[in-house]
């Protein structure tokens, strides 16, 4: 019979010899966002604190730029790994590329497209923008081009039957719609700061969807827009539901970005849906499952597209 001081030996000898398990790598990825003021870098920061919280070693380093066209020329230029890149230009950079390619890493959210303005506001419908000045958001926002999309279906020119304004930073545009330089404010998303900021102000704000007449040749005009419904409630004193079209945002990733890196984003992101949706509460959380049916599977990722067969 062994002794215990010999079985208590081996069992020290035992433990000592399991390898400790390893701690997790870290990873840096950059992730351009959009201009101060706007829902991408609200986005940014939300989903770099929401990662930390389930994987403290994965990095998520925010570099602000102009918007989505050049956050798909930084991603081709290989200057960031991740773009944040609204789903016309999305649609418009992935349709045809040929190789090197950017890909779709992850979903962002959907993003309703309307038109804002104070409650007061003689403004009751789209239609009775002609002639006005009306804030349609930056130069390179991809929510620029969806309002021009939006303004062209409902048979406004958005560059002579209204006095467009491009802003400098997103953030700009709800103080000209209270102060009167503007009559109206285009944006996205039922969380996007603009939007808020509206709607919490003083006397309140109306949103302003296209007409039922006008959805079906907007839709028609631009495949990556889809039908969206804003629940009555979704802002203060919104009584009734609104109509309207709207968008996915992405995460792009540059050409060669590593399957590894991407895996594991993509699981954090999955993982982190929670701490985004308390992050983010008037938006709908990142689901990376929502893939399947915003975009081709030809678009995705290899490790976006394994993580989605479950593999």
């Amino acid at each position: 019979m062994l002794k215990p001081w010999l079985i208590a030996a081996s069992c020290i000898a035992l433990l000592t010899a399991i390898p400790a398990p390893r701690a997790a790598e870290p990873l840096r990825l950059v992730l351009a966002t959009a201009t101060p003021g706007g829902g991408f870098p609200a986005y940014g920061e939300a989903l770099a604190a929401a990662l930390r919280e389930v994987d403290p070693d994965l990095t998520l380093e925010l570099r602000a730029s102009k918007g989505s066209t050049e956050n798909l020329v930084l991603l081709r230029d290989r200057h960031v790994d991740l773009g944040l890149v609204q789903g016309e230009y999305a649609y418009e950079a992935l349709e045809g590329q040929g190789a090197p390619a950017v890909t779709v890493v992850a979903p962002v959210y959907a993003a309703p497209g309307l038109f804002v303005v104070p409650a007061g506001s003689p403004v009751t419908r789209i239609d009775d923008l002609r002639g006005q000045m009306v804030a349609l958001g930056t130069k390179s926002s991809g929510l620029t081009a969806m309002g021009r999309t939006v303004l062209r279906g409902s048979g406004i020119d958005p560059e002579h039957d209204i006095r467009p304004i491009l802003l400098e930073h997103a953030g700009d545009g709800p103080a000209m719609v209270r102060d009167g330089r503007a009559a109206a404010l285009f944006g996205g998303g039922t969380g996007w700061p603009g939007f808020r900021t509206m709607a919490e102000a003083p006397g309140g704000a109306r949103f302003l969807g296209p007409s039922a007449a006008a959805i079906p040749a907007i839709l028609a005009a631009s495949p990556s827009l889809r039908r969206i419904t804003v629940a009555p409630g979704t802002f203060p004193g919104q009584n009734a539901a609104i109509e309207t079209v709207g968008s996915w945002s992405f995460v792009l990733g540059r050409p060669g970005l590593d399957p590894a890196a991407v895996t594991r984003l993509v699981a954090a992101i999955d993982k982190a849906k929670p701490a985004l949706a308390r992050l983010l509460p008037h938006e709908r959380p990142s689901d990376p499952r929502d893939l399947k049916d915003a975009v081709p599977a030809a678009w995705l990722h290899p490790a976006t597209a394994a993580f989605l067969r479950g593999e």
